[in-house]
């Protein structure tokens, strides 16, 4: 019921609907409510895009509160994580469980390392994609997730969520959150766990006016309820009764508010209730009557077995309490307060690691938080200062935690672990019982975050990239530059956010100069600038000018002591920084100067490698008579950029000898390699040899040089004047030929064995007569290997790549054949094609 009036109110229709927040609201709250019933999951989040369009903002929470979820309030919109992945590519992820969320998202694994399964889908309205949704839940030992119905529910839910969106932002109702959205948190939906029945009742002539929960808790249908107090009587314990009866009438005449318990006595509950009632209000035509009928009004409150349990649970020594979703306690006995010497006022309503310095290490946070994610009992073990080891177990559940603390003694703990039922997890222990200044689970996760992107980027851009991409979103920036320090002074390597040409103004400053980013440098120390007035008070000098932002964090990046250069994040409004944020981006500035570091001797090093492999291919290829010849060489996006890959065209007598190679392997040992082949071909080839021979000599070539790599060619012998060519190809894939009517085929020729296999191999030698006007292609693997499908489809769509392109010369032809390879973001080899078109003079 509840659900649908949610639904209902999530409709932007009416005041209600393009009431801007409250609509966005309603619909957001229905959206995860339902998500958590149709999934049977204990947590779901609705994250929205932000306004500069940059990160996905946590705008809503059921189960799981934002505390918990720590450094994933803002989510850029490129990183690796599930939620973006699902706005991105608007489609569902799925992750049944821990293996397959490590193997597929090793990020979010790093900064959520519990077993649980997880759900993102896209929120969408036809091509609009407002954002995203996720649902947790715990994982199960058949490694299942959720049914193929619950997903289409969950997608149901998010289109549904898009549709309201979108209709609010058609009235132009519709805001995007920003940095300082604070989310909406909702509970799970479940039953109640206390009955309230209300009722009025005249004592002198027994009338009872009673709801439905009143004569449910007295186990009377509804319709069978005669309205008489005796038929309620009946369902009590005798000896209540007329002590009640009493009670109530010296409650209406001294005024005040009557609070009693009463026992239930049937045959099928052994119950207690407690009543609370008070005086009616007397109708002004009835307040001059001497006396007033005696009326009471109030409510009886049935929490089942509760009162005797929690009488139970306060005779015990042990200590029991309960927490709620984000950590506060709401539940202590005296047992727990004589355990851990503090009193309930300073425990009710605090998280135990906030009150208990002993408590505060952050691996006890993530006890809990391990529990609620996974919906899994955990204990540990905790030392009290001086030295008192206690037992802590916590129970989870949608709605808290139930907790039960014991001293570590007598009994082997670990049995008394093992008859709890819980998992024992092994963690760190507090030796002191002085306070820590312990960052929160937040901050920590948020700098594995940022460690684990940092250690995917090669390139110095790829880092500055990644820093950009996680900096920003998470702590709300707007402005991001890295200045590296080269010869003392700065050199801008990486800005976003600001105007073009701003920086320049700080290009080869020294960093003897009296400015935030070089003090920070120099002094090893970050400098936090929250607002204008700071800067120009600390830096009298600065021109306001060069001031375009309205705080800064200066962060100095250091690496093996030595200044590496400095990362600057600028707000556009004034920022606070608490000293847990500035210990975070402390931390992250360590990070990124190693990172950095690495990635600056990575392309110098790849930058030597690429000069080596420059030298080594061909600048320019020969003018030929009768033909045209073209040749293309594109790097693999990883690693060094660099590999084996090779083509070349080389006079040979009447002839022309044309190859294209490819030695295995991404480093400068497959380009040296690659060298010597292409020079040992181009000598057997002008020697005049024959094709197979060429190939031949060149395998005896590889096994002499012993270096352990393996190369496959394809080498073609042509005669401009006959249109004849001899081909052989050694493990290398078959060439393409186009004929002059656009007819395009895989040339099937017998293949020899790679080379660097066998001693004396046989390489069998095809003869091909070529029609003037005819396209011959020769090219490497990495051309046509596409992830998730075979050679064979690669080369079909090569070849009708190469049938239907349209291109007015040779060279725009190869352009086309490799625009798609041009802006494939990871491709993984390197790539030579080579290009002969048959144009002789007499046919011309």
């Amino acid at each position: 019921m509840g659900s649908s009036g949610a639904e209902r109110r999530a409709q932007p229709t009416g005041a209600q609907g393009v009431g801007g927040t409250s609509g966005r609201d309603d619909a957001l709250v229905a959206a995860v409510i339902k998500a958590v019933e149709v999934t049977g999951a204990h947590a779901a989040s609705a994250f929205l895009i932000a306004r500069d369009q940059s990160s996905l903002v946590l705008t809503a929470a059921a189960g799981t509160p934002p505390s918990l979820i720590g450094g994933w309030h803002r989510i850029p919109v490129n990183s690796g994580l599930p939620v973006a992945e699902a706005y991105r590519s608007g489609r569902t992820v799925h992750l049944a469980d821990a293996d397959e969320t490590v193997r597929r998202f090793p990020q979010f694994a790093v900064a959520m390392p519990y077993p649980f399964g997880s759900a993102s889908v896209p929120v969408k309205s036809g091509r609009r994609v407002f954002g995203a949704m996720s649902v947790v839940w715990a994982s199960r030992p058949s490694g299942e997730g959720l049914s193929q119905t619950q997903r289409r529910q969950l997608r149901a839910a998010a289109d549904r969520l898009g549709a309201a969106l979108a209709a609010l932002d058609a009235h132009g109702a519709l805001d995007g959150p920003d940095a300082a959205n604070i989310p909406l948190v909702v509970p799970v939906p479940s039953g109640p766990a206390v009955r309230v029945g209300l009722f009025d009742w005249d004592l002198d002539t027994g009338a009872v006016t009673a709801d439905d929960e009143m004569c449910a808790i007295f186990g009377i249908p509804p319709h069978e309820f005669d309205g008489r107090a005796a038929t309620l009587e009946a369902r009590l314990d005798p000896t209540d009764v007329r002590g009640f009866r009493s009670a109530a009438r010296v409650a209406i005449e001294e005024g005040r508010v009557l609070a009693q318990y009463l026992r239930m006595r049937d045959s099928e509950t052994h119950r207690t209730v407690e009543v609370w009632g008070h005086a009616a209000d007397v109708p002004e035509d009835r307040r001059a009557e001497t006396r007033p009928p005696p009326r009471l009004v109030g409510a009886v409150l049935d929490s089942g077995t509760g009162l005797a349990a929690v009488a139970a649970i306060e005779r015990l020594a042990d200590g029991f309490f309960a927490l709620a979703p984000d950590g506060r306690v709401t539940y202590a006995n005296r047992g727990l307060e004589r355990l851990l010497r503090v009193g309930q006022d300073e425990l009710l309503g605090h998280r135990p690691w906030d009150v208990l310095p002993w408590l505060s290490d952050p691996v006890y946070e993530d006890r809990y938080r391990a529990a609620l994610i996974t919906q899994k009992p955990v204990s540990f073990l905790v030392r009290r200062p001086p030295d008192h080891w206690l037992v802590f177990s916590f129970h989870p559940g949608t709605h808290g935690m139930t907790g039960w603390a014991a001293p570590a003694t007598g009994k082997p703990v670990a049995e008394r672990l093992a008859e709890e039922g819980a998992t024992v997890m092994e963690g760190a222990t507090v030796t002191s019982s002085a306070p820590m200044a312990a960052p929160r689970l937040g901050s920590l996760y948020r700098v594995l975050h940022m460690g684990s992107a940092l250690t995917e980027a090669v390139t110095a851009r790829e880092v500055c990239r990644a820093v950009a991409e996680q900096l920003l979103p998470a702590f709300g920036g707007q402005k991001l530059a890295v200045f590296e320090v080269d010869e003392r002074r700065l050199h801008l390597l990486w800005q976003g956010g600001y105007p073009e040409g701003f920086l320049d103004q700080f290009e080869g400053i020294l960093l003897e100069s009296c400015q935030p980013a070089t003090d920070s440098l120099t002094s090893g120390t970050p400098r936090f600038i929250e607002d204008r007035q700071e800067l120009l008070k600390n830096y009298p000098g600065f021109s306001t000018k060069a001031i375009d932002s309205s705080a800064w964090a200066f962060l100095p990046l250091i690496a093996s002591g030595r200044p590496v250069g400095v990362c600057i994040l600028g707000f556009n409004d004034a920022h606070r920084f608490p000293s847990e944020e500035r210990g975070v981006l402390t931390a992250m500035g360590g990070l990124i100067a190693q990172a950095l570091e690495r990635a600056r001797l990575y392309d110098a090093e790849s930058a030597i490698a690429r000069g080596l492999q420059d030298a080594l291919l061909p600048h320019r290829l020969p003018r030929l008579p009768d033909m045209h010849v073209t040749g293309r060489y594109l790097p693999g996006t990883r690693g060094m950029d660099i590999g084996g890959d090779w083509y070349d065209a080389i006079p040979a007598g009447e002839g022309v000898a044309l190859i294209v190679g490819d030695v295995e392997g991404h480093n400068v040992a497959a380009a040296a390699l690659m060298g010597q082949l292409r020079s040992a071909v181009r000598a057997f080839a002008t020697a005049g040899h024959r094709p197979r021979d060429v190939v031949a000599s060149t395998n005896r070539l590889l096994l002499g040089l012993d270096s352990g790599l393996l190369a496959s060619c394809c080498y073609v012998l042509f005669h401009p004047r006959t249109g004849l060519a001899r081909l052989v190809r050694a493990g290398h894939c078959p060439p393409l030929l186009r004929e002059p009517d656009g007819r395009t085929r895989a040339l099937d020729l017998p293949c020899g064995p790679i080379l660097g296999v066998e001693e004396a191999p046989d390489y069998p030698e095809s003869e091909l007569h070529l029609s003037p006007g005819s396209v011959l292609a020769l090219y490497t693997d990495g051309l046509i290997e596409r992830r998730g499908s075979d050679l064979g489809t690669g080369i079909e769509a090569l070849r009708s790549s190469l049938a239907h392109a349209h291109a007015s010369s040779l060279e725009e032809l190869a352009d086309r054949l490799l625009i798609d390879a041009r802006h494939t973001p990871h491709r993984l080899d390197d790539i030579a094609l080579l290009l002969t078109e048959y144009v002789p003079a007499r046919a011309a």
